[in-house]
């Protein structure tokens, strides 16, 4: 089978890497790829959103089967491309419809998504660029914290926590002039809920699913998470405080009422939902959705999946989803991110990046890196994911970060500290 996967990040990279060991890939595809997908697969020089270029090389490649990465192709309409094209329609692609996509193009359609089908989430209201008195004034009454949440995408960056109302004023301001260009064109005021975030990862053919391991990323850049807020600088899988108990809420209170919400509204949706929850005095709560894997979540929770990764794909197009087992590796898994200095702000691409053939015991997933003449060069702010599996976390952590001091480029910056409060929090409460 040819497989074709949309993307070039480090997401793409453990979905090409994965794809690759299953005995029905016959060839893979990335576009447009990274330096490291370039060492499994063929990569196409074709940007993420470029349609008619992507349907070439589909046709082209006889591809069947097509995976997308992120989040954009999808909310501008990808998959509805290919089911009103007369040549593409049956070829499977896996990813929702651009409605579907909404749970994440959109915070205040996912906040009235939630609401319509009584999904635990924050308190919320939503303003527009002309209600820019009404969120002052709202402000002034709210308690605080508050967070501010773009509406549209803003690639992970979009959301402020804010601790007074001279704060939060002054950041709703900047946010509805253009802070995050349209993404900030309507902005969303929530309800600051105090817990620990985790995600949890399914899989749906739009009547049944299946879960994927749950992962703990984070995302802020600097280690006590503190900082600006970044696409994510690690993560870790399975999440200790994640037990039987909890999963059996967020399987009840929020998974099976999106997926019912979804088939209800008549939402076309064959892809991954990613549920990014808060427990909150044992409770989960929805943060936010995303109509896609995370990014670095995917390089912690593929290395645990045993279960053939493309059956699993061809099942959710075939609408079989209730006829298969999915199975995991029950050690930790622990991924961290080597960063560009100067990332989630400005920073500097072309670094030679040294060490990668030296790595061992860990798995590698390029994410901001290219091919230059003999060496691999950054080319984005996040650069590798170093990902590790041990029977421990404590070893996870540790085979990890030997790994990422080995990797080496001008300005590499990388957090130290992940997964260690789980370590903690473990060594506290009795968790596993």
């Amino acid at each position: 089978m040819n497989i074709l996967i949309i993307g070039g990040g480090g997401r793409e990279h453990a979905l090409a890497d994965k794809l690759a060991s299953s005995s029905l890939c016959t060839h893979l595809f990335i576009s447009p790829g990274n330096a490291g997908t370039a060492l499994i697969g063929q990569n196409l020089s074709i940007v993420v959103d470029d349609f008619a270029a992507i349907k070439t090389a589909v046709l082209g490649n006889a591809i069947e089967l097509v995976i997308v990465g992120p989040e954009v192709p999808l909310v501008e309409g990808i998959t509805d491309f290919f089911s009103h094209d007369e040549v593409l329609k049956n070829i499977p692609i896996i990813g929702p419809s651009a409605e579907g996509a909404q749970l994440e193009g959109s915070k205040a359609y996912a906040k009235e998504f939630m609401g319509r089908h009584g999904i635990p989430t924050a308190a919320y209201k939503s303003f527009a660029q002309d209600q820019l008195n009404e969120a002052l004034d709202y402000l002034s009454v709210h308690a605080y914290p508050v967070v501010l949440k773009a509406d549209g995408l803003a690639a992970g960056k979009g959301v402020l926590i804010c601790h007074t109302k001279e704060e939060a004023q002054y950041e709703i301001r900047e946010m509805l002039s253009g802070k995050f260009g349209s993404a900030s064109a309507t902005v969303v005021i929530e309800e600051f809920l105090s817990g620990i975030e985790f995600s949890v990862f399914a899989l749906t053919d739009g009547n049944h699913y299946v879960l994927l391991p749950e992962a703990k990323d984070y995302k802020r850049i600097g280690e006590g998470d503190q900082g600006l807020n970044t696409g994510g600088m690690g993560a870790v899988s399975p999440v200790p405080f994640v037990d039987k108990e909890v999963y059996e809420k967020v399987v009840r209170q929020v998974i099976e009422p999106t997926i019912d919400g979804l088939r209800v509204e008549n939402i076309k949706y064959r892809g991954f939902v990613f549920f990014g929850l808060i427990l909150v005095n044992g409770d989960p709560y929805v943060i936010e959705y995303n109509c896609r894997l995370g990014d670095p979540e995917t390089e912690a929770i593929l290395p645990r999946l045993r279960t053939d990764l493309v059956a699993l794909l061809m099942a959710t197009w075939h609408g079989t989803l209730d006829k298969m087992q999915v199975e995991f590796d029950a050690r930790f898994a622990v991924s961290i991110i080597l960063a560009s200095g100067g990332y989630p702000e400005a920073y500097e691409k072309g670094k030679v990046i040294n060490g990668l053939d030296l790595i061992a015991g860990s798995r590698v997933y390029h994410a901001g890196t290219t091919q230059k003449e003999d060496a691999i060069v950054t080319s984005g702010g996040r650069v590798i994911a170093i990902t590790s599996l041990a029977s421990s976390l404590e070893g996870a952590i540790e085979q990890s970060l030997l790994n990422a001091e080995t990797i080496q480029f001008e300005g590499k910056y990388y957090r130290k500290d992940i997964g260690k409060d789980l370590m903690e929090r473990s060594r506290v409460n009795g968790e596993r």
